[in-house]
């Protein structure tokens, strides 16, 4: 068997592009692992690497075998076990690596089953969050804090040398050598024909000094052509930059998280799971989502990420509340003209009785017509509650601006991420 092994030295950062090439290629056997190490592992541990395993028989690469050459002729004797067109099992080697690997038991030699190879911290959420995004994402006006754009605004005569524009400055060079040259040429071509006609005249009625005198002129005006330079520092031209407002694409998102007393540790547990999911996405993937954390029970309140998370505060259910603050902030801070809108509520379905129909006509009303998206999440292995029905009473208004799902467990939290959060045709206006 030939092998034929690459020895050249790689170029320049080659083995970063032949590790995206092999990550690229083996796509679907990776993205499967990352999937298993995701439903293995505590979403709070989602940021380090992972070790991830291919098949060895997937891993194939093209080799040179030789055959045995020449002409045989052989004898098969007749057997007891074997039948017309029954399919013989091809003996296997006889090296010690492929003792263990073809069902017989053996003594000696060993055998890889798969290849193993570790996924960088980028390169693992690269595929946990593959084919995700902020659904309807928009490009909006302007805001006052505007997104700039450095774009080209003619040219000046000052400038910094990156910035030159060389065909600009060519053709001024080229303009100002004719406009120099011009009168000098013309000068020198009088003399020239000056100079002929004195030297055509007959010797006798030549005038040597004036000849003299002509040559001289001739030569001085040649030199002051030669000295015209080649570019003059008057010449350059350099491309200006000026500052243009841009739509900006900015988000904010909003976490709801239900501790009321009906949320039990587990039900928390897997809430907070879920936002820690979408926390590592959003950081991810854009630069410019702002994130509102509003923790309620029977009050609701705006809190930081480190309370969100972490703080035991409970109390009775009153969904509402959460849903007007978020109004309240929307309309203090996040005017809709100028952010894309996102919310994404976990609860365990529980709510006072009369507040259900309170939420259905909040997000009716005011908060659907300013949202890009709202994502709820209901955490519970039981029958839904009323919250539930309402809400899908607002899921058949905004069909594809309202998402809601069930977790029971917490091997359910990826999948329904990958669901609420799964790529979508662009939808810009």
């Amino acid at each position: 068997m030939t092998y034929f092994i690459d020895r050249r030295p790689n170029a320049k950062h080659k083995s970063a592009v032949n590790r995206q090439r092999f990550l690229e290629r083996y796509r679907k056997h990776i993205k499967r692992s990352v999937e298993e190490a995701v439903n293995r592992r505590s979403i709070t541990d989602m940021e380090r690497g992972e070790k991830v395993s291919i098949p060895t028989k997937d891993i194939s690469e093209p080799v040179f075998q030789h055959g045995p050459g020449g002409a045989r002729n052989i004898v098969s004797p007749g057997n007891k076990e074997f039948l017309e067109g029954d399919k013989i099992r091809r003996p296997g080697g006889q090296g010690g690596g492929e003792g263990a690997g073809e069902g017989g038991a053996s003594n000696q030699g060993e055998g890889d089953d798969e290849f193993a190879f570790t996924l960088s911290r980028e390169e693992f959420l690269e595929f946990v969050f593959d084919g995700l995004e902020l659904p309807h994402l928009q490009r909006k006006p302007l805001k006052s804090l505007e997104e700039i754009k450095m774009v080209r605004a003619g040219l000046a005569r000052d400038g910094v040398p990156s910035r030159i524009s060389i065909t600009r400055s060519m053709r001024e060079a080229y303009a100002r050598r004719i406009a120099m040259r011009a009168p000098i040429k013309r000068a020198l071509k009088e003399a020239q024909e000056a100079l002929a006609a004195e030297e055509r005249k007959d010797p006798v009625l030549r005038n040597p000094a004036r000849v003299v005198e002509l040559k001289a002129e001739i030569e001085r005006l040649e030199k002051r052509i030669e000295a015209v330079p080649f570019i003059d520092t008057y010449d350059l031209r350099y491309h200006q930059l000026a500052a243009q407002p841009q739509p900006s694409s900015q988000a904010v998102m909003f976490c709801v998280m239900d501790v009321s007393g009906s949320m039990t540790q587990n039900h928390k547990d897997i809430a907070k799971r879920f936002f820690l999911l979408l926390y590592l996405f959003l950081e991810k993937h854009y630069e410019k989502v702002e994130l509102v954390f509003v923790r309620h029970h029977t009050a609701a309140r705006e809190v930081s990420e480190e309370e969100f998370f972490y703080s035991r505060e409970t109390g009775g259910t009153i969904v509402s509340s959460a849903l007007t603050l978020v109004n309240k902030i929307i309309e203090k801070r996040y005017p809709a003209g100028q952010w894309n809108l996102y919310v994404a509520q976990a609860s365990d379905g529980d709510n006072w009785d009369d507040d259900s129909n309170i939420c259905r006509d909040l997000l009716v009303k005011q908060l659907m017509p300013q949202l890009q998206y709202y994502a709820y999440v209901e955490i519970t292995p039981h029958e839904h509650q009323s919250l539930w029905h309402e809400y899908e009473a607002v899921a058949a208004q905004f069909p594809e601006r309202f998402a809601m799902r069930q977790i029971v467990d917490a091997g359910d939290i990826y999948p329904v991420f990958r669901e609420l959060f799964k790529r979508r045709l662009s939808q810009e206006q």
